[in-house]
């Protein structure tokens, strides 16, 4: 039992104690005898009438002849009540009809009672008054100590995460690995002369797994690990950071070697000076007192800063330099390998049938993140037991990838056969399209149900997933992207807005092959404008002009050119497979939904083309690192990608469903 549950409850009792005075006070039942006057008194007494009188101090308990109660009165201050009596000629003590005085003193309890009484208002305002200087000095609150530290403690000794539970991020492990080794034998780089680096910046988009591979370094290493997020440092008072920051490094100094994990540390470390009406002074407390802790005149090299940012394009180049943040570990969306260790991970203790292919469901999902592959295997357990399955299967992983892109299915939207005719030549134009344009993805899945805001969609399945792509890669990504707007076209000899999505991508792609990767033959090897993006983020702020008016007319000229020809060939492929596109409508207006083999039947063999049925049976394998060793290795680059849906023809190598 704790002293402060001890404390609350003694301040509980006073309180109790105190209101049950007041209701006794207030509700105390009314004596049954009456209280009578001093002179009615002595005329019983005279009368014989009285039998016994009981003097407390001033008061008169008074026992008359044939009755049970008794009656009170009170007599004058200092005067005796045996006096009053004999001077009435009233006989007391023994004898006929003489009066039995018996005198007493005040009752203690009485006193004592009555005095509790008089005070009991102060009593109850005092109780009040340390119960909420209690209640305010508390953990919850904090109301008195603005400036202590509110990082959360994670004792080294029982480790909840390691490096086990972490995949798809191989390098940034091994980065992470040499900081453990750092803590855990500092020695053996004493020896050397190497001193042991004091902060580590994780940088990468949203769901890559920062937070998790940080406790993942204090879990390996068994050190005390302190989180705190970046915002808990910045309050409405000057200086309340900055006292903060202090308190928490003298926290881990006194426990070192430890770690500090520092989350989301642009809140605080945005660059000082920056931003229109000056700077945010508590901001820029806070930010000082970090740099000065991490690499000042009292810098402590037991303990590690460790700090997650997707923004490291605002943050300070003050913390940014080596001797502060000497390790910058990059976490970039995972491979096609690292997507299949990662469910391997998140698959483990969870039942499967024979038949799931993992192999199939990371190939399915290019530009998801680790968060959004835990999401995946999460939904389709969800739709398992709602479907009261004992295992999860095929159907249930292939549902849950488009759930998660997509959105659930809206089964219950209605929707009249002209335009349910409507939306199945548009699909099954997306899907001639792609299925018989030589370097574009194959189709894998295509529905007319709508989920989400689309009516419909079609989903690719990249042959093989590389960083690089070509110029006819792009190319061929705009002809199945206008094979709905074609096939509207050329079936009901009018188009609808359904196409407003694809025609925005087919822009978009062709103004990024004009301005931004030198692919026009034309105005040659030349980037035109410079845009201010959001690193991770994938948004374009603002573009700066750094061109002619005329060279803008080129510009144009050129996007038209190539969205025509792309026009042009869509036309012609859908034209030569007119049947296909037929027998795949009305296969969708009756089914609604096709993929893989039932797809494949309608279509028919490609040459050139590995069909998914060809491939040879991939069986699940046990999470571990046996899982996630060998292998070819993949081919690198430093461009970045997207998540699904966001700016695709600029950064991901496969698209989104297309609707």
């Amino acid at each position: 039992m704790s002293s402060r549950w001890m404390r609350n409850s003694f301040i509980y009792l006073l309180i109790l104690v105190a209101v049950v005075l007041v209701v006794v006070m207030v509700f105390r039942p009314a004596s049954g005898s009456r209280e009578v006057p001093l002179s009615y008194v002595i005329a019983q007494a005279q009368g014989g009438n009285v039998d016994r009188i009981e003097v407390r101090g001033d008061d008169l308990t008074v026992f008359l002849n044939g009755q049970q109660e008794p009656v009170t009165s009170r007599k004058e201050n200092g005067s005796s009540i045996e006096a009053i009596l004999r001077d009435n000629n009233v006989p007391v003590g023994a004898g006929t009809n003489a009066v039995d005085i018996e005198v007493s003193g005040p009752s203690q309890f009485g006193s004592i009672f009555g005095l509790m009484l008089n005070f009991l208002p102060l009593i109850i305002f005092g109780a009040i008054l340390v119960f909420m200087m209690r209640q305010a000095g508390g953990a919850n609150n904090q109301a008195m100590s603005f400036g202590k530290s509110r990082a959360r403690v994670f004792a080294g000794q029982k480790p909840t995460v390691t490096f086990l539970d972490v995949a798809g991020q191989d390098e940034a492990k091994q980065e992470l690995e040499e900081v453990v080794e750092f803590l855990k034998y500092p020695e053996k780089f004493a020896a050397l002369g190497a001193r042991i680096p004091h902060g580590v910046l994780l940088i990468g988009p949203p769901g890559t797994g920062k937070t998790m591979l940080a406790r993942a370094v204090s879990g390996e290493a068994g050190v005390p690990f302190f989180s705190i997020s970046g915002s808990e440092f910045v309050e409405m008072f000057v200086g309340v950071g900055a006292s903060r920051v202090r308190d928490l490094f003298d926290q881990a100094k006194r426990n070192a070697p430890a770690i500090v994990f520092v989350d989301e540390i642009d809140a605080v470390g945005r660059q000082r000076g920056a931003g229109l009406g000056g700077s945010h002074d508590e901001r820029e407390q806070t930010l000082n007192q970090i740099l000065v802790e991490m690499d000042g005149f009292d810098s402590n090299s037991n303990v590690i800063v460790i700090a997650a940012t997707n923004r490291p394009d605002i943050l300070d180049p003050a913390l940014l330099r080596p001797g502060r943040f000497d390790r910058q570990v990059t976490l970039d969306l995972p491979d096609v390998k690292g997507r299949r260790a990662v469910l391997d991970v998140h698959v483990k203790g969870k039942p499967l049938e024979n038949g799931v292919s993992l192999e199939t469901i990371a190939r399915q999902t290019p530009g998801f993140s680790g968060a959004d592959l835990a999401n995946l295997v999460n939904e389709s357990a969800i739709l398992a037991a709602r479907r009261n399955k004992k295992r999860i299967g095929m159907g249930e992983l292939n549902e849950a990838v488009d759930r998660v892109i997509a959105g659930p299915e809206r089964k219950s939207r209605v929707i009249t056969p002209e335009e349910k005719k409507i939306v199945a030549y548009h699909e099954a134009g997306h899907t001639v399209a792609g299925y018989f344009t030589p370097r574009a993805d194959p189709p894998f899945k295509v529905t007319i149900v709508a989920r989400g805001m689309s009516g419909g969609f079609t989903r690719m399945l990249p042959e093989e997933e590389r960083r690089l792509q070509h110029r006819s890669y792009y190319s061929a990504m705009m002809v199945y992207a206008l094979g709905g707007h074609v096939a509207e076209e050329m079936v009901f000899g009018e188009m609808t807005t359904g196409a407003h999505n694809d025609i925005g991508k087919v822009t978009t792609i062709a103004r990024d092959m004009v301005t931004q990767w030198g692919m026009s033959e034309r105005l040659g090897p030349r980037t035109f404008g410079k845009r201010d993006s959001m690193i991770f983020l994938g948004r374009d702020i603002s573009e700066q002009r750094d061109y002619s008016e005329r060279t803008a007319e080129e510009i144009d000229d050129e996007v038209r050119r190539l969205i025509d020809e792309a026009h042009e060939q869509c036309r012609q492929v859908i034209s030569e497979h007119r049947d296909k596109l037929d027998s795949l409508a009305a296969t969708l207006i009756e089914v609604e939904t096709l993929e893989g083999d039932e797809l494949l039947r309608i279509l028919g063999p490609t040459p050139g083309r590995r069909l998914p049925s060809e491939e040879e049976p991939i069986t699940v394998e046990p999470a571990g690192p046996a899982a996630r060793e060998g292998g070819e290795a993949e081919e690198e680059s430093e461009a970045p990608r997207g998540r699904p849906g966001l700016a695709w023809g600029r950064q991901n190598i496969a698209p989104p469903p297309t609707d």
